[in-house]
């Protein structure tokens, strides 16, 4: 989706990104390099509508593919629209050879993420001169074993009913929002056993999915 066709703006951000410096092995670095601005060139060079027709005329007067023009750009993907609920799905395999290998490294991971580096500078639902959008961790999934077999736990976090949230998810807006961590108790659960954990354990697991609930 094209949020913007002012040059000036289609690659601003709510936050100067510029200024995060990620830590590599971390969720703001896979951020950071899945929205990093790219540069199309050579075979990846963009079709022009407005270069073909400056050449050829009009669309009906193109009678062949090779008269079509093709121009370098740039290309960036943001967040234009902040969601209330946060999933990141982290990909935990890589290719070796014709084989899939499992990766097991750990990707840091906080409590509260601003994704406002990552949002367009118009992004749609985030109010005029706010340079935060916040999230609370609420469930982590973990994945151990291989890719051929393995097992599946949870970390969820027990906490109070989020009214700003649900006018978020129902309306689309909300008032007043938080900017702490949403308070709770954490559990781990696999199959039908559940025990408390600590934060710190919560945030040092092999992290497979992430959710955030919105809080600014």
């Amino acid at each position: 989706e094209v949020s913007t066709a002012d040059p000036e703006t289609a690659f601003c951000t709510l936050a100067n990104r510029e200024e995060l410096n990620p830590e590599e092995g971390s969720i703001h670095h896979c951020l950071y390099q899945f929205t990093r601005n790219e540069t199309l060139t050579e075979t990846n060079k963009l079709l022009c509508d407005v270069c073909t027709q400056r050449r050829c005329g009009p669309k009906n007067n193109i009678k062949s593919e090779k008269k079509y023009v093709y121009t370098n750009a740039k290309k960036q993907m943001l967040i234009s629209l902040a969601p209330p609920i946060l999933t990141l799905h982290l990909k935990r395999f890589q290719h070796a050879g014709f084989n899939l290998r499992k990766v097991n490294r750990h990707i840091k991971f906080p409590e509260v993420i601003d994704l406002a580096p990552f949002c367009t500078a118009k992004c749609k639902n985030v109010a005029e001169g706010n340079t935060k959008v916040l999230y609370s961790l609420y469930g982590v999934v973990e994945h151990s074993g291989t890719m051929r077999s393995g097992h599946y736990t949870a970390y969820v976090k027990m906490r109070a009913m989020n009214n700003h949230l649900s006018d978020l998810v129902l309306r689309g807006q909300s008032q007043a929002l938080e900017t702490e961590p949403v308070k709770g108790q954490w559990f781990h659960i696999s199959d039908t056993h559940v025990q408390p954990v600590s934060v710190s354990k919560v945030l040092s697991s092999q992290a497979y999915l992430l959710f955030y609930e919105r809080l600014l």
